[in-house]
């Protein structure tokens, strides 16, 4: 019987995420709680907290600039974590995280593989470097619907979560990440060593 997770995370991009986490090591993912941003997951984290004491939940988050370093967010947002909690922060977005696969995320995004950032988790918005590299695509969809539109409001344009979860749901190669992203394979060591069976 496999193990189902219960997952928590900043956004609808971040779904397939952990479900492919979940999948690479075994694990399951059981019931979601969706929370439209990081404000309102760092709420919800006490509760999560409390509820992973009795089952397993993945909380995924981007450390962003909110701190220098994952350990020290970890630190300030969620001192003791509970035993079945598995709290893990992507540095500095999930986004790095995707194109540390970069043959895959190339292919996918339509652009020279050389383009791609060798070392993402050093990048200060892997988030706008998603969206710059999609405007560089030699496919039209990725170029016209990733970046945001002239007159448009916000920092992505309408087709950018789509694409973000067809390429982590069909395409991105976590064990492949892993070896150039450490807080990806922090995560994924983490998982491992979450109780079968529970």
């Amino acid at each position: 019987m496999v193990t189902l997770v219960t997952v928590a995370c900043e956004g609808d991009g971040d779904v397939p995420i952990a479900k492919k986490l979940l999948e690479h090591v075994g694990l399951a993912m059981g019931s979601f709680y969706p929370s439209d941003g990081k404000g309102n997951l760092d709420k919800c984290l006490k509760a999560y907290n409390n509820a992973a004491k009795h089952a397993p939940w993945l909380v995924l988050r981007d450390l962003d600039m909110d701190a220098d370093c994952a350990p020290t967010l970890v630190a300030t947002l969620l001192p003791t974590s509970s035993s079945q909690m598995t709290f893990r922060v992507a540095v500095r977005a999930a986004e790095a995280w995707l194109m540390a696969d970069r043959e895959r995320f190339a292919a996918f995004y339509g652009v020279p593989l050389t383009r791609v950032p060798r070392d993402p988790e050093s990048l200060r918005d892997p988030k706008t470097e998603v969206v710059n590299l999609a405007r560089k695509s030699k496919i039209k969809d990725i170029r016209e619907s990733v970046p945001v539109k002239q007159g448009m409001s916000g920092r992505v344009g309408p087709g950018y979560t789509e694409k973000i979860v067809a390429f982590a749901t069909d395409h991105w190669r976590p064990e492949v990440a892993a070896a150039v992203a450490p807080s990806l394979a922090a995560c994924i060591e983490r998982l491992r060593k979450v109780p079968r069976g529970a």
